[in-house]
């Protein structure tokens, strides 16, 4: 009950700070929305000019980079026996993991290689436990570092980008519920779009050899 209320206490005093601690937890084997973090900081910037909007996404990407590295390096360290008697224990079950969301995970590292950290980021129920299967897979840190960042970093410009607008259509009460909605939609238009980009540089590549 305390972590709940200093995770309420962090959304009711949000500055980068708090933006990047919220973001790490989120991004980490606790998660809850980044939906209720990054649209009100937004929101609060367009709002009274406190913060910067830009700043607001450089924080939370920063956040969600500590959190995936968090999983990253437990996975690395635990190994996979490990991992998953965590998700499957009672523990794992009040962070919200169970097997099947790991396997889940690591179906969709396994399918998308590494470019999944990057991809990953943008699929809900996938976005935060992605870092995994690249920690269990060994993947390069420098590659995962970069890749994680520029996923998280378009998903929170897209979330800070319809907080910053919605300051202008929408009460703020109604402001996640907003976002709620229309996040998963954008979420996977943008993955469609992600996937046509490789797949042409892949056909390119091809193309050329």
């Amino acid at each position: 009950m305390e972590s709940i209320g200093f995770i309420q206490w962090c959304l009711d005093n949000l500055n980068y700070w708090t933006i990047t601690l919220l973001m790490a937890i989120e991004s980490s084997f606790i998660p809850f929305p980044s939906e209720v973090v990054v649209p009100p900081a937004a929101y609060k910037a367009a709002a009274s000019g406190d913060m910067n909007v830009g700043l607001v996404v450089l924080f939370a990407t920063l956040g969600a980079l500590i959190g995936a590295l968090v999983n990253y390096f437990l996975a690395l360290w635990l190994g996979k026996p490990v991992v998953y008697k965590f998700a499957n224990s009672r523990f794992g079950h009040m962070c919200l993991i169970d097997q099947a969301k790991v396997e889940k995970a690591e179906q969709f590292f396994l399918r998308y290689g590494v470019s999944a950290t990057l991809v990953g980021r943008l699929v809900p129920a996938v976005r935060q436990l992605i870092s995994i299967p690249a920690g269990l897979a060994k993947m390069n840190l420098a590659k995962f570092a970069l890749f994680t960042s520029l996923g998280a970093g378009l998903w929170n410009i897209v979330l800070a980008a319809m907080g910053y607008y919605l300051e202008r259509v929408v009460p703020e009460e109604q402001l996640i519920s907003t976002v709620t909605e229309y996040s998963h939609e954008i979420g996977y238009a943008i993955i469609a779009i992600v996937g046509l980009a490789l797949a042409y540089i892949i056909y390119k590549g091809v193309k050329k050899r």
